[in-house]
């Protein structure tokens, strides 16, 4: 144990307010005392003040320590210059050694390695309690940290209040890249880049690209701890910080934050943890949002294609989606229709095109629809953009396009787009880029009905004797019927599309025949079929 005098200098007296970061030399410098090696480090951060007698205190040890010690067992010029030369691999902050006891003076070995080693080093003589440096460290490391929580909660409640005000992610962002003094970058959980501000400059596009591929790897083998980046220009002055998602669950993305003036201290650390809450917060606001539009655009659309609406509320309730007094309609048939919502909503707003988009069911697929503004320009040529930016990312798509009409129209504009896409389904390869209207063929017929009552008629004509039988085969009959005419009567394909054996299917078409009076292998009896159940899907 070290037992020193308890006579406290005057200067090491606390003052009512410090916030600069506690340094060696200014420690030394306001305890009165002096350095005598490594004055050229003195700007060295002390992240803890530790006191030992140990000729090896390393393994106590982590970095960052300023130590304290009278030097009891460097009795000699190779121990002094082992120690300092041990506490220097350490990475500790400076070296104080106590006069008076073992030692008279500071050791000539002890200064010569110090000066070598760059280590800051001073004498704290007999009068001069350790404690009254401890005391005097730590109550400026605790002014440091109260600082630091101080000036985290005012970023946080700033950030907190983005969120609520609904000012989006980049607001967020730009909040924390100016609190850091860098950039601020929000990576999915596959490593592809969200959003960043400033939205330029900032690090090189391969050192992202890199970060991308390690955030990825740790997602996948679920390490989903903050880490700092080895990437040499990312080194010591980045830390990436997982945003969580719902409780338990794996991280929905990544905040990255650098700084560009250097080396992040506890302030730009804390901000970042904090701000990574607040942006998880953030992408589950927008995700609430993009779901109660969803719902609102299905609902909207279901309603104008049902003809549920007048044309003056229905132009009340396109307004917020900025679509005028003319649209048209877009339809994509893909394989996961709900997954390239989001995407379409991508491309559309990249386009700049004001539109509704939703999913809607017909001929017992799921369709992705997108309602454009009329005042967008060609919808065919609209929708062929969108239909290469959605098969970059989902596979085969095929496209329609109806041509601008008033938005009181729209459940027709509606058929004519899905009707034209089914026109062009059998075309082997010669189908267009984007069926129009040019592509409908029989369906004109049927399109240019605008009497329903006749087209009910004629689909009840020859399909009712199909529909009365419809509760004993569970609505297989007419089912059936449609895939046996989509696939020109090739058993095979029509029983792999039902799931069913084919003489299940060959069961079921002569069914059909029976009850209708027509012979399904004639083509005349299969175009008067395939036209009734067009004509149903138009009144339904």
């Amino acid at each position: 144990m070290q037992t020193r005098g308890t006579k406290v200098s005057a200067n090491c007296l606390l003052p009512t307010a410090y916030w600069a970061m506690l340094t060696v030399g200014s420690l030394v410098s306001d305890c009165g005392l002096e350095l005598i090696a490594g004055a050229k480090e003195s700007e060295r951060p002390i992240r803890w003040v530790h006191i030992s007698e140990l000729e090896d205190p390393t393994p106590w040890l982590s970095g960052g320590e300023l130590l304290l010690t009278t030097g009891i067992q460097l009795n000699s010029p190779a121990r002094q210059r082992r120690f300092c030369d041990r506490l220097a691999e350490k990475g500790v902050a400076g070296i104080g050694l106590g006069t008076g006891f073992e030692h008279k003076r500071v050791p000539k070995a002890l200064i010569d390695e110090a000066a070598e080693r760059a280590m800051p080093l001073f004498e704290v003589p007999y009068e001069m309690p350790f404690i009254a440096i401890t005391e005097r460290a730590f109550a400026r490391l605790v002014n440091e940290q109260y600082a630091v929580v101080e000036r985290g909660a005012r970023v946080h409640e700033k950030l907190e209040r983005l969120v609520v005000e609904g000012r989006g992610l980049d607001a967020v962002l730009d909040s924390l890249a100016s609190a850091v003094g860098g950039t601020a970058i929000v990576q999915d959980a596959g490593g592809r880049e969200l959003a960043r501000q400033p939205a330029k400059g900032g690090p090189r596009p391969a050192a992202i690209k890199a970060l991308g591929t390690e955030i990825a790897a740790r997602q996948a083998a679920a390490a989903l701890a903050a880490f700092e980046p080895h990437q040499d220009s990312l080194a010591g002055r980045a830390l990436v910080v997982p945003v969580p998602g719902s409780r338990g669950g794996a991280a929905i993305a990544w905040l990255v934050v650098i700084s560009r003036h250097g080396p992040l201290g506890d302030f730009e650390r804390l901000t970042a943890r904090q701000g990574a809450i607040v942006v998880g917060l953030e992408l589950m606001r927008e995700r609430v949002v993009r779901e109660t539009e969803r719902r609102l655009a299905g609902d909207v659309l279901a309603e104008a294609l049902g003809g549920r609406l007048d044309a003056e509320e229905l132009r009340s309730r396109l307004r917020p989606f900025g679509i005028g007094t003319e649209a048209a309609i877009l339809v994509f048939d893909l394989d996961d229709a709900d997954a390239g919502e989001q995407a379409l909503e991508r491309e559309l707003a990249e386009a700049g095109v004001s539109a509704l988009v939703a999913t809607t069911a017909a001929s017992g697929r799921s369709f992705l629809v997108a309602m454009i503004d009329g005042r967008a320009g060609d919808p065919v040529e609209v929708a062929a953009t969108l239909r290469s930016g959605l098969a970059a990312g989902h596979g085969p798509v095929r496209a329609a396009a109806s041509r601008r009409s008033p938005v009181g129209s729209l459940r027709r504009a509606f058929h004519e787009a899905r009707c034209a896409l089914e026109a062009t389904s059998l075309a082997d390869g010669d189908a267009p880029e984007v069926a129009s209207y040019e592509d409908l063929g029989a369906f004109t017929l049927l399109l240019s009905l605008q009497d329903e009552d006749a087209l009910r008629l004629y689909s009840d004509g020859l399909l009712e004797p199909i529909e009365r039988t419809e509760g004993e085969y569970g609505g297989e009959l007419l089912r059936s019927l449609e895939a046996y005419i989509e696939h020109n009567g090739n058993w095979e394909r029509a029983a792999r599309e039902l799931y069913c054996h084919r003489h299940t299917l060959r069961y079921r078409i002569r069914k059909i025949e029976e009850l209708t009076g027509r012979d399904l292998s004639r083509a005349t009896d299969r175009i008067e079929l395939w036209l009734a159940l067009r004509a149903r899907e138009l009144v339904a």
